[in-house]
């Protein structure tokens, strides 16, 4: 048999050092963190991607979203990071600039609709699309409606494709199927 635990613990003012000499460690297979700030910034599920980690989770996931979503915690963890640096610097290089821009665009697709679920194939081209630049020359503020727009158009012009990769859901298989969406959407002009 086995034992399902979850422990919820709250830190004070976020230090997690605090947390990491107790048991809880040991007894669960990963643990969420969960920040006030990114609450109250809109960002849901509130969740710090750099110091959140899980034993079993890429176990648990489809390939596809298995390998995509590698980019995106990545993304996420630097964003976090650069946008606490940015604060207080002025001048940003070319490349910091467009790290904190992908962060921004990365930040938004990845909040979390209520009652709004997707399925593998939905999520797999979103974050294709996002990891792959797609979404890069968006207006930060349209960057939700540019994917609304583009799951539009996969699901009245590659229907079939969808479900394809909803039945299979291996990269290899459909990366390809996948650039050619994005493709055939940014030659529409919804850009």
């Amino acid at each position: 048999g086995s034992l399902t635990g979850l422990p919820i613990i709250e830190t004070q003012a976020g230090d997690v050092t605090a947390f990491v000499p107790t048991n809880v460690i040991s007894i669960t297979d990963g643990q969420i963190f969960l920040e006030t700030d990114l609450f109250n910034a809109g960002i849901r599920p509130a969740m710090n991607a750099g110091i959140s980690v899980s034993r079993v989770g890429g176990a648990a996931q489809t390939d596809i979203i298995k390998k995509l979503g590698g980019g995106i915690r990545l993304a996420l963890a630097q964003y976090r990071e650069l946008a606490a640096f940015a604060q207080f610097a002025s001048d940003l290089d070319d490349a910091t600039r467009k790290q904190l821009e992908r962060g921004v665009r990365v930040t938004e697709v990845m909040k979390q609709k209520q009652y709004a679920p997707m399925s593998v194939a939905e999520m797999a081209l979103t974050i294709y699309a996002v990891n792959n630049g797609y979404m890069d020359k968006a207006d930060r503020k349209k960057v939700v409606d540019l994917e609304a727009a583009l799951q539009a158009f996969a699901k009245s012009a590659y229907k079939e494709a969808l479900d394809a990769i909803n039945a299979e859901p291996v990269l290899k298989k459909h990366e390809e199927t996948l650039k050619k969406i994005c493709d055939d959407f940014a030659a529409t002009g919804t850009y």
